[in-house]
């Protein structure tokens, strides 16, 4: 029974999502795909955010990293 907590926490660890080095935030699993939750001032906008894979969240973080950084 325990183990499979264990197997269950490891699949829910937060994967943390950096741009240029920097945490910006985690995902963390959801219905379909994964949660972004930011931990950096200029990821906020991301904040809340589903995304299909671990993939395409790292890609628009670092858009919006991107974007902030310009303005």
């Amino acid at each position: 029974m325990q183990e499979n907590n264990l197997n269950r926490a490891e699949r829910l660890r937060p994967i943390v999502i950096e741009v240029a080095g920097e945490p910006q935030g985690v995902v963390v699993p959801a219905e379909g795909g994964y949660k972004f939750v930011a931990v950096k001032l200029p990821a906020f906008a991301m904040d809340g955010q589903h995304f299909p894979s671990i993939e395409t969240a790292h890609l628009a973080v670092s858009r919006a990293v991107a974007d902030d950084q310009a303005a």
